[in-house]
């Protein structure tokens, strides 16, 4: 799976720190008035890495 890595500006290979592990941490929302579909994105971008990474492992 490839990564766009911010730092470097390009597309990369995810290579996990410990062989056959990945670790995320993902902050929860900032909700300063009702609960709308904008704070459900996290939620549902991040479950989504989640299962590709189990999948393709």
């Amino acid at each position: 799976m490839q990564v766009y890595n911010t730092l470097t500006n390009r597309k990369e290979e995810f290579v996990p720190i410990e062989p056959g592990k990945v670790r995320m941490y993902v902050c929860g929302p900032t909700v300063y008035n009702f609960f709308h579909i904008g704070n459900a994105r996290p939620f549902v971008v991040f479950d989504t890495l989640r299962r590709m990474s189990m999948t393709r492992s």
